[in-house]
């Protein structure tokens, strides 16, 4: 057939018959060739694939590192055993090292791996000998090798070259191969042994001229006397912010291995001196060793040990009416692997209750409901974690309790009084809680947790001035509905709180229309209807918005110092500005004994000496020559002109009052001249603020930092938690303290709090504390800082002590200067 295209003729041949057949079965043949192909190409991928995950993966090499000891009991411990030079240290390292390969290669799933082992270390008991032991195990056999390893018992072995070892107890642990390496070659090692009646220092590399080296791999070994222990002391503790995984750290063992289930303590991060970092082993040994990471950049530590004779009294039968009883070495860090039973036993016509005043009990993993490591079991009950003041109580006149801890981690331990007390009156003209706990009967149905368990706010009828929240049922002040403070613990007191449509609900909770939010006006007599608006054009800030010093104006909350550029020149975020309220010692501490406060843990605290009183006021560092105090500290009153600048010393770094010219930590400085607000009300106390200048400047340290001033625009919202500190009287017309004493309290609404001060509050004050009473400044903490801290870590001057009816009243909270309304006077008169 022919067809013509594009003006050619193009010829079609169609093919015979037997053509056709063969044609169409040359198809079929490709098409199995092809896939055979694929097949065998994917065959030969997985026996590949296969191959290179056996070899490379599965049959690759993971190198074991195991530690521990081994107890031998046919042998005396010797001096020269601790002593890895010696020849009696050599002879017994040999045996021991011969006796542990003829154990590892006479188990079959260990001896194809095993590559060496090595003694470290002797000590008393009889011979306890440390090693560490070291394999080559492919990856996919190391499962089967730890099982192996940690299931090795020996009772006696039987060495073929050398004479026989009894040994009665055999532990192994697994360790980071790489770190025990490490340590077995580290020039950093020390070994320390506590003379009788004599301290040991000891400290990291560098100590105290310069910051320890990076990279550093240090451990020091400290013996004491055969029936002695070890009292371990950081007086200086001040490393690298605690990091996870890596960083810098210290960690403490009741061993002379690094295993860690014999680990007590790991320390990183910075202590201040005044809290109790005090440890006891055991045994007559301990170890200590530190990490570093590839920066190094702060002091490191400084140690002592001693050591004490080894006792085992713990417990006791107790026969008195009342006393105290605290785990061991309270309130230093009790010994690993210990227990104590106190058989107590008060007047048969008498019961016994048991209240816990401390309680730190604190482990990994330690369950608070089963309590499986250290533990203290009250009537077959364990208590363990962190916990408030409780009371525990018998229903007869006998109680046993059993203090327990298990091989590592060790925390404060507890201390607790017992009491001996009649069935019919437990708490004679008081209130008995739900676990015997004795509280003021006016605390009875008043809407504060006094008990700790509820149990005196049950029940209750509520009063015209009280609510009743929705789940708990709990009778709360009225004051506390609508503050925008959960209070019930539901919710249920604030709900029903809003505003109608197209209103804006202030944080005072006022309703004003939506259209008066973000107009540069204070509608809400807050401000709270100017927080958070969008920045508007220069030259147009409303009081409520941050001015930048280009003249922009931010109304975003809190701009300042919070590590964002809201403005475009930076200057919200101004380095000499924002060089303030750092505490050097800011990690959450545990106070021991009641509300002192940790050496430097408020390093702006200042103390001012009245020339023949002594202590007289508090002040606030802002600037190394500027102090922020209150007014009526320096009014001329009985015949003493507190005017005058010469009247008055500072005292800067202090902690406690008794060591003020001991102390090296303390800086003094006369006042070169006071400035006190001209509008000071010595009635109503407005404007109750002063400026103190030095005589000349400070010197920053740890103990003394300046504190961030707020700017006007600074929110601090109803409900915050603030600090409150000084040296003031512990009590009303009490005496004053000498170690610093501080107070978590929270701001309270402002009208709520006038009502109940009967009107006496001005916009110049804030009122903070707690309406049930209980916490409150007092005489002597006058002028003293009330600190915030903010979301940007950084502490603020909130307020300053200005007065109060009473101190810790009911119903009667303390009222402080409010520094953000009085921003533009600290400016003007302190340059700040």
């Amino acid at each position: 057939m022919f067809q013509s295209m594009n003006g050619y003729e193009e010829a079609v041949e169609f093919l015979p018959a037997t053509d056709t057949k063969k044609v169409e079965k040359r198809g079929p043949k490709v098409k199995f060739v092809i896939l055979g192909v694929v097949i065998a190409a994917a065959l030969i991928s997985l026996m590949v694939g296969l191959l290179v995950w056996h070899f490379a993966y599965r049959m690759a090499r993971v190198q074991k590192v195991y530690t521990g000891n081994l107890r031998i009991t046919n042998y005396v411990f010797k001096d020269a055993y601790e002593n890895s030079s010696t020849t009696d240290f050599n002879d017994l390292a040999g045996k021991v090292t011969d006796m542990l390969k003829n154990l590892y290669t006479s188990n079959p799933d260990i001896a194809p791996h095993f590559s060496e082992c090595r003694v470290t270390a002797f000590s008393e008991g009889s011979v306890l000998a440390y090693y560490w032991s070291e394999f080559s195990v492919p990856a996919y056999q190391e499962a089967k090798l730890d099982n192996a390893v940690l299931e090795l018992k020996i009772q006696t072995v039987n060495l073929r070259q050398r004479t026989v070892l009894s040994v009665d107890s055999f532990e192994a642990y697994p360790v980071d191969a790489q770190l025990a390496r490490t340590f077995r070659t580290s020039s950093c090692s020390y070994f320390l042994h506590a003379k009788p009646g004599e301290v040991t220092k000891f400290f990291t590399p560098g100590f105290p001229n310069t910051a320890y080296p990076p990279n550093m791999r240090c451990q020091w070994t400290l013996r004491a006397d055969a029936g002695h222990v070890i009292r371990l002391n950081f007086k200086t503790f001040k490393m690298d912010i605690c990091k996870t995984p890596a960083g810098d750290y210290v960690k403490l063992y009741d061993s002379l291995s690094i295993a860690e289930n014999r680990l007590m303590m790991t320390l990183c991060g910075s202590y201040p001196p005044s809290y109790n970092l005090t440890f006891f082993s055991s045994q007559n040994v301990m170890m200590v060793t530190l990490v570093t990471d590839d920066k190094g950049r702060q002091p490191g530590f400084m140690a002592q040990f001693t050591q004490v004779p080894m006792t085992t009294l713990c417990g006791g039968m107790i026969r008195d009416s009342g006393g105290v009883i605290t785990s061991p070495f309270y309130p230093a860090h009790y010994q690993a692997n210990r227990e104590c039973v106190w058989d107590i036993q008060v007047p048969g016509n008498k019961l016994v209750k048991l209240r816990f005043n401390m309680f730190y009990l604190m482990e990994p993993n330690n369950s608070d409901a089963t309590c499986p490591k250290d533990y203290v079991e009250v009537n077959s009950k364990k208590y363990c974690g962190e916990k408030q003041s409780f009371v525990v109580s018998s229903d007869n006149n006998k109680m046993t309790v059993r203090f327990r801890s298990d091989l590592s981690y060790t925390d404060t331990g507890f201390t607790a009084d017992y009491i001996s007390y009649d069935a019919q009156n437990p708490c004679p003209d008081q209130f008995t809680c739900n676990d015997r706990k004795c509280i003021n009967k006016a605390r009875r149905c008043d809407g504060w947790n006094d008990c700790g368990d509820f149990s005196d706010e049950l029940e209750c009828t509520c009063t015209e001035t009280q609510f009743r929240c929705v789940k708990s049922q709990i009778c709360k002040p009225k004051y506390f509905l609508c503050d925008g403070v959960n209070d019930c613990g539901d919710n249920s007191d604030e709900a029903n709180c809003g505003c109608p449509d197209n209103t804006f609900q202030c944080a005072n909770k006022k309703c004003v229309p939506q259209a008066q939010k973000c107009d540069q006006t204070d509608n809400c007599g807050d401000g709270s209807d100017e927080l958070g608006c969008p920045a508007v054009v220069p030259n147009s800030c409303s009081d409520l918005a941050y001015k930048c010093k280009n003249n922009e104006c931010i109304t975003k909350s809190n701009p300042e110092c919070d590590s964002v550029k809201d403005c475009s020149d930076g200057s919200d975020e101004d380095t000499d500005t924002c060089n303030c309220g750092r505490r050097p010692y800011s990690r959450k501490t545990r106070i021991v004994g009641g509300v002192n406060a940790d050496t430097g843990e408020f390093p702006w605290q200042v103390s001012l000496h009245a020339k023949n009183t002594g202590h007289a006021c508090g002040a606030s560092v802002v600037s190394p020559t500027i102090l922020l105090s209150a007014a009526h500290c320096f009014q001329d009153a009985q015949g003493v002109r507190y005017s005058d600048p010469s009247l008055w010393t500072a005292y800067l770094g202090l902690h406690n009052q008794a060591t003020r010219t001991t102390s090296t930590d303390v800086q003094q400085r006369s006042i070169k001249r006071i400035v006190a607000h001209k509008y000071f009300n010595d009635f109503s106390y407005d404007n109750d603020i002063a400026m103190l200048e030095l005589s000349s400047p400070v010197t920053y340290s740890d103990f003394i930092q300046p504190i961030c001033i707020p700017e006007k625009t600074h929110n601090f919202p109803v409900g915050k938690s603030l600090w409150v500190t000084g040296w003031g009287a512990l009590t009303e017309g009490g005496s004053g303290a000498s170690i610093l004493q501080k107070a978590e309290i929270r701001i309270i609404n402002y009208n709520e709090c006038n009502q109940l001060l009967e009107n006496q509050l001005t916009q110049r004050m804030i009122c903070a504390g707690f309406v049930s009473g209980g916490i409150d400044a007092c005489q002597g903490d006058s002028g003293g800082p009330l600190s915030s801290l903010e979301s940007n870590n950084k502490m603020y001057l909130a307020g300053i002590v200005s007065w109060g009816d009473g101190c810790a009243r009911r119903n009667k909270p303390g009222v402080y200067t409010n520094v953000t309304q009085l921003r533009d006077w600290i400016k003007q008169n302190a340059g700040l």
